[in-house]
């Protein structure tokens, strides 16, 4: 069973002012900042990163990103997660709408299923416009979590 959003972002945290003006700029400075399970390193986790924005964005539109590994990047489920991360500048990453993405929910899975699972449930909330409106405020991890535990 795929755990909550709630819980997953509770596990990979929220983190503000994240500096880059490049994906490829924005995921290095991830690489050191998100806390990465044991046996992986910044350099798998930033290129799992940098390979999968080479194939087709991450953009999803309304200024928001779901970067994510090609390829499941962990071995153990209890360490999938989800770090959001709000960016210090807003940068086109070529979303179909054109928008400037100003925040990314950086996807951390261990099985193709549970990535899909994850995605699918992301898009749902997404729709929804009050996550949408905490996000433009750079809501809180506290608040988004206790937002995604009531939507």
């Amino acid at each position: 069973m795929v755990a909550s959003i709630a819980d997953l972002i509770a596990k990979g945290g929220v983190y503000t002012d994240v500096l880059g003006s490049t994906a490829e700029e924005v995921y290095r400075t991830l690489s050191k900042t998100v806390p990465l399970p044991l046996g992986m390193t910044t350099e798998v986790f930033y290129n799992a990163l940098c390979e999968r924005e080479k194939i087709l964005t991450t953009a999803v539109g309304n200024g928001i990103a779901l970067p994510h590994a090609q390829t499941p990047v962990l071995k153990n489920v209890d360490d999938e997660c989800i770090a959001i991360c709000y960016l210090q500048t807003p940068f086109s990453m070529g979303a179909a709408d054109g928008r400037a993405v100003y925040v990314m929910f950086v996807l951390m899975t261990s099985s193709p299923q549970t990535h899909l699972a994850i995605i699918s449930q992301l898009a749902r909330y997404l729709q929804k416009p009050e996550l949408r409106e905490a996000l433009e405020r750079h809501a809180s991890g506290e608040e988004l979590i206790s937002l995604l535990r009531k939507l």
